[in-house]
C-alpha cells in the first residue's frame, strides 16, 4: 500500500471534525428532536472511524521524522498512544451504531443508541486528547514541520521561522543584544531574502540604536518598486536611520514624497510631525 504520511494533517482534521460532529449529533438525537441528526450521527461516526484508521496509519508512517527531533520522542509517543486509544473507542462506537441498524434488533435500538451516546462521551474526550497531544507535538517541538515534504525550501523556512521566533523572544525579554544577534544571523543565512534583510536593518535601529550601521545595511538592499508593499517600509527605515543620526533634513526628504504617495498613512504623518 502507498505511504500516506504526507496526508496525516488533512486526515486527522477530518477525524476531529467528522467524528466529533457525529458524536454531537448522536447526543442531540437522544433528545427526540431534530430527527435528521439520527442518520447524520451514524454516517459521520462511521466515516470518522474510517478516517481514524487512516490517521493512525499515516501517523505511524510519519512519526520517524518527528521522533528524530531532539526532545520530541516522548511527545510523539504520547500522540501515537492517544491515536490508538481514539481509534479503539471509535471502533466500539461504530460497532454499536452498525448493530443498531439491524432490523431484527429494532426493539433494542433505543438502548443501543443510548449506549453509543454514553461511550461517545469517552470518545469525545479521546478526540480532544489526541488533538491536544498533536498540537503539543507540532507547536512545542515542530514535529514534522518543514521536513515532511523533503523539500529543502521547507527546511529553510523552518530554520527562518525558528531564528525569527528566537529573536522576537529575546526582544520581549529585553535582551536586545540577543535579538540583534539572532536577526543578523538570519540575514547572514538568507542574503537573498529582502524581507529578512529588512528585519536585520530594523533590529539595528531598534535593538542596537546603530543608525549608521542601519543606513549602510539598507543601502545594500535593492530599493523595492514603489508598487510593492515593502516600499514604504524600506523608505521609513531609511528615514529612521537618518533621523537617528541627526540628519532630519534627509529624513524629511525621504518621508515627504512618501506622505504624498500614502496620504492616509498615519505612521508616516506622525514621523514627519516628530521631525519638525
Amino acid at each position: 500500500m502507498p505511504n500516506i504520511a504526507l496526508f496525516h494533517p488533512q486526515i486527522v482534521h477530518f477525524v476531529v471534525a467528522g467524528a466529533g460532529l457525529g458524536l454531537f449529533f448522536r447526543w442531540v438525537s437522544l433528545t427526540g428532536r431534530l430527527k435528521w441528526t439520527d442518520g447524520a450521527a451514524t454516517t459521520l461516526i462511521l466515516l470518522g472511524t474510517v478516517a481514524a484508521y487512516f490517521a493512525v496509519r499515516s501517523g505511524t508512517e510519519a512519526h520517524g521524522l518527528a521522533e528524530r527531533i531532539p526532545g520530541a520522542a516522548a511527545a510523539v509517543q504520547v500522540h501515537e498512544e492517544e491515536g490508538h486509544d481514539t481509534l479503539n473507542l471509535l471502533l466500539v462506537i461504530a460497532a454499536i451504531e452498525i448493530v443498531a441498524l439491524v432490523p431484527a434488533l429494532a426493539p433494542w435500538r433505543k438502548a443501543l443508541i443510548i449506549a453509543s451516546g454514553a461511550v461517545g462521551v469517552a470518545g469525545a474526550y479521546e478526540i480532544y486528547s489526541v488533538g491536544k497531544a498533536g498540537g503539543v507535538l507540532v507547536y512545542s517541538y515542530a514535529g514534522g514541520v518543514g521536513v515532511r515534504s523533503g523539500d529543502s525550501t521547507d527546511v529553510n523556512n523552518l530554520l527562518k521561522a525558528a531564528l525569527y521566533d528566537r529573536a522576537m523572544l529575546s526582544r520581549s525579554q529585553k535582551n536586545h543584544d540577543g535579538a540583534n544577534a539572532a536577526f543578523q544571523d538570519l540575514a547572514t543565512r538568507f542574503p537573498g531574502d529582502a524581507a529578512v534583510q529588512m528585519l536585520a536593518v530594523e533590529s539595528l535601529l531598534t535593538d542596537k540604536k546603530d543608525y549608521a550601521g542601519a543606513l549602510a545595511a539598507i543601502g545594500r538592499i535593492p530599493v523595492p518598486p514603489d508598487t510593492a508593499r515593502t516600499y514604504s517600509r524600506y523608505q521609513i527605515d531609511k528615514a529612521d536611520a537618518f533621523a537617528g543620526m541627526g540628519m532630519k533634513d534627509s529624513a524629511r526628504a525621504v518621508l515627504t514624497p512618501l506622505a504624498e504617495k500614502f496620504p492616509n498613512n498615519q505612521r508616516i504623518k506622525t514621523k514627519l510631525s516628530d521631525l519638525k
